[in-house]
């Protein structure tokens, strides 16, 4: 076994004294994958089609949103040849994110032997539950190969970050063990929503296929404290040298701003980029609580332009980086279903510090003055909506 680099260890060590502190079980490392940076979703898609072109035996699918529009049609249309050729393809698909697709859709993926299972679907006996999300987007292929990220399945993410209307996202291709983990873990969400028949129970671990050393962070709110917060946390104080962040949603609470504010008195540059423009607006509106503080110590905060930022991205020192379905807000801490994976390969952080340093060309920089050039109207919004960032 490949022994971890310097960085690795340093935070892998930290995450081991978080299971003991909090009961979590220990995180699992996965050696040996291969893991592709897919920068935009006009790579994403054609990458993951082409693999479901390929599968021979499963596809496990999980996605927070599905729509019925053209890139909605290809994903279907790809489901619906893998079932014809034989291969067992399961379904998950949130029911409350899914709420305008036609249900016509399910019922003709269901009608071509798609297996589709709606998660929380609306019901009386369970409405304590009705505020909970599964916010994962991934697809698992022959248990050996998977696709995940920020991105749903919809036009908005299927280009380039060229427009309002192409929104700017990311996803990861990766090969080898921790595929298998995350087969295990489409596995006890399908069963959990009731699912029959477990899909792939019965497939061979995965090879080892690359040198990246990987953990993969699930969170759900059945946890009584945040795993995906307190990584992050836990990411933050490991930093040295610089921290580069991209985020859609920025309501991370008190905890997590005096974590960015304790590495910048250490010395650590710390770069975040937020959108200008933001699909929630009202979640747009109340994250500008938070900026005064961070932007008066010297955290570095850019707006991106010309488009709407979906991606979720955190790179430490240039090494050590985290992407997935998780932002930082409250929900994504306290109350949906997250998955995000940590990858600790040389390769991949220069990758994903080029990625960082192209939506830096197309950001601008937001400063006191900026932020300060608020009307009455908009401070009195901020003050009354402020109680509500916990549900948004």
């Amino acid at each position: 076994m490949r022994p971890l680099s310097s960085t690795a260890k340093k935070h892998f060590r930290l995450l081991r004294h978080l299971s003991r502190l909090k009961g979590y079980s220990d995180p699992i490392y996965f050696y040996h994958n291969k893991v592709t940076l897919l920068p935009h979703g006009g790579d994403f898609f054609p990458a993951l089609f082409q693999a479901m072109a390929e599968a021979t035996t499963t596809i496990c699918a999980e996605f927070y949103i599905v729509k019925a529009d053209k890139t909605g049609q290809a994903f279907a249309c790809a489901l619906r040849e893998a079932a014809a050729r034989g291969v067992e393809v399961s379904l998950i698909y949130d029911a409350i994110g899914c709420f305008d697709t036609p249900s016509s859709y399910f019922q003709q993926l269901q009608a071509a032997g798609v297996r589709c299972l709606p998660f929380n679907k609306p019901a009386f006996s369970r409405l304590r539950w009705l505020d909970r999300r599964d916010h994962r987007k991934m697809v698992i292929i022959d248990g050996v190969t998977a696709f995940l990220g920020g991105l749903n399945i919809g036009d908005e993410y299927a280009g380039y970050g060229d427009s309002y209307l192409h929104w700017r996202d990311v996803g990861i291709r990766l090969d080898g063990p921790a595929a298998g983990e995350l087969q295990r873990l489409f596995r006890q969400t399908w069963l959990q929503e009731g699912g029959v028949s477990v899909p792939g129970q019965d497939l061979p671990p995965p090879l080892p296929a690359g040198d990246a050393d990987l953990v993969i962070i699930n969170s759900s709110p059945h946890r009584s404290r945040s795993l995906i917060r307190n990584t992050f946390l836990l990411a933050v104080a490991g930093a040295t040298h610089c921290i580069r962040i991209i985020t859609p949603y920025f309501l991370p609470g008190p905890t997590v701003v005096r974590s960015l504010l304790r590495a910048v008195k250490r010395g650590v540059q710390v770069r975040m980029i937020l959108p200008s423009i933001s699909d929630v607006p009202m979640v747009h509106m109340l994250s500008r609580a938070y900026l005064k503080q961070l932007i008066a110590a010297g955290v570095e905060i850019y707006a991106r332009q010309g488009t709407i930022l979906h991606a979720k991205m955190m790179l430490i020192d240039s090494q050590w980086a985290t992407l997935g379905s998780a932002n930082l807000d409250y929900r994504s801490f306290h109350r949906n279903f997250e998955i995000n994976i940590i990858v600790d390969h040389h390769a991949f952080g220069l990758a994903t510090e080029a990625l960082f340093n192209e939506e830096l060309a197309m950001s601008t920089r937001l400063s006191l003055t900026d932020h300060l050039h608020t009307t009455r109207l908009q401070q009195s919004l901020e003050w009354l909506l402020t109680p509500l960032s916990r549900f948004l």
